[in-house]
């Protein structure tokens, strides 16, 4: 085994010098408080997060369509495929399509966005990293599998302008990152501007408290042609060379480009700086420096600074813990960590409240049940179920009570009321089931009444009469009626001479001073 472990060595050595630890950018697009930039080198997700680490950034992160143009014009409608900064939560084992963000949480410890653009996937289980392409299209991938390469972003709190030259004067620049190129709208800290017309090289310089600006270690102004000379004031040539000057009431810096308050070196207490006025102390944003002083979030003070978590992380000696989601969870009794959130539940001898699953209410599934007792020995049942004796509960049949108008069935702890065919039932009365038109739907007790014929066309409308006809049926009516009462006299006249059983004749005028005498009907 000897022999071949020097060989070993050797194959290793050269596989390691094969591939360098610093990568340039294949281009670079900075604003004035990012840059992003392109490597094309294929490696996995974890070796591409190292390259953007080397660099002082990390993995991109696009959370707009800002970030999207700059993706479009790194890539030039070059194929293959570059890790972005999202990789699937560590508490997950599988992608949810459904989430917005399907899982996965940016490289810088949150998981907030304005934007998203996945390519049609399901789910998907692993560990699982992002790719972009030309397309702009998200898709995941085995976060071990090598990309084509990977884009990085670089954050500062502030950003040197484009160098001003003369026509003809070319400028190049150079990135902390690693980017080299002319075409920078913005340089971050740290950057170097190669001038070799006039033989300068300079320098985005942070300043003291104020934006950055170019400078360079020799004092003094450089040629006003080339960004007025670096001058904070004006800048002017006095005997063929160029020279700072500044507004009254101010003096030359000692770089001899800067201009200084008289009242410069006045001191200020700690987290203030002297104004731009040379004669007040503002505040310091501390939150603007680069790198920032705290992990996630930075919020400035008045002389100070507070640093902060995001939401699902809590602050743990100075550094964010994810928090566990049951931490801030409102569950009574028991919380149960899920892929997507949390669970409550509850003791035994307890079920959860079903107006509020946060809460828990006493509960027993059988007809008696241990009673729960506090340290002062007071016991308390479930709601259907009374105290017998110091520490059983035992169930209330509520049949008993004659809660129900037909039929009963009691439970553990409750009721339940039963209607008869034909009823339904509504809270704890029993009312008949209407059909369509309201009426009492047949419960098969009575023969159902058959239907009233419906006819097939309306009946006619009734139409008004002629005055004349109304007048011809009025007078009609009367003399009918008078024919009817003349013939009903007629007959009662008739009927009086036939209900006597005889006659009445005079025999002379004796007679008929004395009276009427009777004869029968047969001598007439």
């Amino acid at each position: 085994m000897r022999p071949l472990l020097l060989p070993l060595l050797l194959l290793l050595g050269t596989v390691a010098l094969a591939q360098p630890r610093d990568l340039s950018p294949a281009g670079a697009q900075c604003l004035e408080h990012e840059c992003f930039a392109v490597f094309w080198a294929s490696r996995p997700f974890s070796g591409a997060s190292e390259g953007c680490e080397r660099g002082g950034g990390h993995l991109m992160t696009v959370r707009s369509t800002v970030a999207e143009e700059a993706i479009a014009l790194l890539l030039q409608n070059r194929e293959g495929r570059l890790w972005l900064g999202l990789s699937l939560l560590p508490s997950l084992s599988c992608t949810e399509p459904s989430w917005r963000l399907r899982g996965f949480g940016w490289v810088t410890g949150d998981s907030s966005t304005d934007y998203t653009n996945w390519a049609p996937s399901g789910r998907r289980c692993g560990q699982r990293c992002v790719t972009v392409s030309r397309d702009l299209r998200w898709e995941e991938r085995r976060c071990d599998e090598a990309a084509d390469g990977f884009l990085c972003q670089y954050s500062y709190g502030g950003s040197c302008p484009r160098l001003t030259a003369p026509h003809g004067v070319p400028v190049t620049y150079a990135t902390p990152f690693g980017a080299r190129g002319a075409e920078f709208l913005a340089l971050p800290p740290r950057s170097v501007a190669f001038i070799p017309d006039l033989g300068l090289e300079l320098r985005c310089e942070d300043g003291d408290g104020a934006a950055p600006r170019w400078g360079r270690d020799t004092p003094g102004a450089w040629p006003c042609e080339l960004a007025g000379g670096g001058c904070a004031g004006t800048c002017a040539e006095e005997r063929g060379r160029p020279r700072c000057s500044c507004p009254e009431g101010w003096l030359l810096g000692p770089d001899g480009r800067g201009c200084r308050s008289p009242c410069e070196g006045a001191q200020c207490t700690v987290g203030y700086r002297l104004a731009a006025d040379g004669i007040s102390c503002e505040d310091i944003d501390d939150c603007a420096s680069e790198p920032g002083p705290c992990e996630q979030k930075c919020v400035n003070t008045k002389g100070g600074f507070e640093c902060q978590c995001h939401s699902g992380y809590r602050m743990v000696d100075g550094h964010c813990e994810r928090l566990d989601p049951c931490w801030e969870a409102p569950c009574q009794q028991r919380c149960e960590e899920l892929a997507d959130g949390y669970r409550c539940g509850c003791h035994p001898g307890y079920a959860v409240d079903p107006l509020n699953p946060a809460l828990c209410l006493l509960h027993c599934n059988a007809t008696e049940c241990p009673a729960v007792c506090d340290a002062s020995k007071t016991c308390q049942c479930p709601d259907g179920f009374v105290l017998d004796g110091e520490d059983l509960c035992v169930d209330l049949d509520e049949c008993d009570s004659g809660h129900c108008e037909f039929n009963c069935t009691n439970t553990p702890g409750s009721f339940q009321c039963h209607c008869p065919h034909g009823f339904q039932l509504q809270d704890l009365d029993c009312i008949p089931i209407l059909d369509g038109d309201g009426e009492e739907v047949f419960s098969g007790d009575l023969e159902p009444a058959s239907p009233t014929p419906v006819p097939s066309r309306p009946p006619p409308k009734a139409k008004q009469l002629h005055p004349g006809v109304l007048v011809g049926i009025a007078g009609g009516a009367l003399l009918s009626l008078l024919a009817l009462l003349g013939l009903g006299f007629h007959l009662a006249r008739k009927r009086c001479r036939s209900n006597g059983s005889m006659d009445y004749k005079y025999s002379g005028p004796h007679e008929k001073e004395l009276g009427l005498q009777p004869v029968p009907s047969a001598q007439k």
